[in-house]
């Protein structure tokens, strides 16, 4: 669990610097009509914030992978779901925005909701429980689906594409998660010959692609919180119905109240958490303490 934990504080920063380097990557213009675009991500790659985001996000990787080997995925994605009250903080200094007292009471939710899940899980993961061919196709077949539809997503009105990018790239994620589990050989032929190994690269990498794009313009909260659901509720439910994750006897109740409590929260943020997008003039951005509402 300190492992998870350190990964959501690694998370949580290198999504702010993303951010930042996302924006500046932009090309002059272009944020009304862009989409998702791996042009940007080369751009982004050029910025020195992005690499070390990068950096960050390969160490909460690793440290990631370690809590997965250990606990349920529903505990880890708890835990990785606080990289959300991680990105307010660090966007409020870094991005210079302001964070309604809606919007902390969003994050709270979010945060107690997921902590509620953390405390409902069993003692011990689901130890060598891999599944079974069927799921190991099943990631491939998704990281292959999320790329696609976060394709299409990439088209969708400004005011809604961060949060659906957002969630996009956090059912990449979600796949990174499942894929680590049903990982079960480490020699050169049982890699190449998982297709789990294959959907773990095209959902990593889908995700920082959709991730990118979704950074560039609007509000880096709300694609966060798109991006703690993808990557924590079918996770999650993927653990519980096919690799054997249990809840602690008699918790079942309150992880279904966690689940719920965070959904809405996130749910919240990505309405209520847009801010003034680079370029806008001084005198609406001194207005972000009071977001526009739908």
């Amino acid at each position: 669990m300190v492992c998870a934990l350190g990964a959501a504080v690694c998370f949580g920063v290198a999504s702010v610097l993303q951010a930042v380097a996302a924006r500046a990557a932009a090309e002059p213009g272009g944020g009304a009509r862009s989409a998702v675009d791996a042009r940007l991500l080369g751009r982004a790659l050029r910025e020195w914030r992005y690499v070390a985001g990068l950096g960050l996000d390969g160490v909460g990787f690793a440290l990631e992978l370690v809590a997965l080997r250990s606990l349920p995925i529903y505990a880890v994605g708890a835990a990785l779901a606080a990289s959300l009250a991680v990105t307010a903080v660090a966007a409020a200094r870094l991005l210079d925005t302001r964070l309604s007292p809606r919007e902390w009471g969003a994050v709270a939710a979010v945060c107690g909701g997921l902590a509620l899940l953390g405390m409902a899980s069993g003692s011990e993961g689901a130890g060598a429980d891999h599944g079974g061919t069927a799921l190991r196709w099943g990631t491939l077949a998704t990281a292959l689906a999320v790329l696609a539809a976060g394709t299409a997503a990439g088209r969708l009105p400004e005011r809604s594409r961060a949060a659906a990018l957002g969630l996009g790239a956090g059912l990449g994620f979600g796949v990174v998660e499942v894929a680590v589990r049903v990982i079960d050989g480490m020699t050169p032929v049982a890699l190449l010959t998982n297709p789990a190994v294959y959907g773990l690269l095209v959902g990593g990498g889908a995700a920082f692609l959709l991730l990118t794009s979704a950074l560039q313009r609007g509000s880096v909260t709300a694609a966060t919180a798109g991006m703690v659901i993808g990557e924590t509720v079918g996770p999650a439910l993927v653990g519980v119905l096919a690799l054997g994750d249990r809840t602690r006897h008699g918790w079942a109740p309150v992880a279904v109240a966690g689940f719920a409590l965070a959904v809405v929260g996130a749910l919240a943020l990505a309405r209520f958490g847009e801010v003034a997008p680079p370029g806008e003039d001084a005198e609406k951005k001194t207005d972000e303490a009071t977001p526009s509402r739908l």
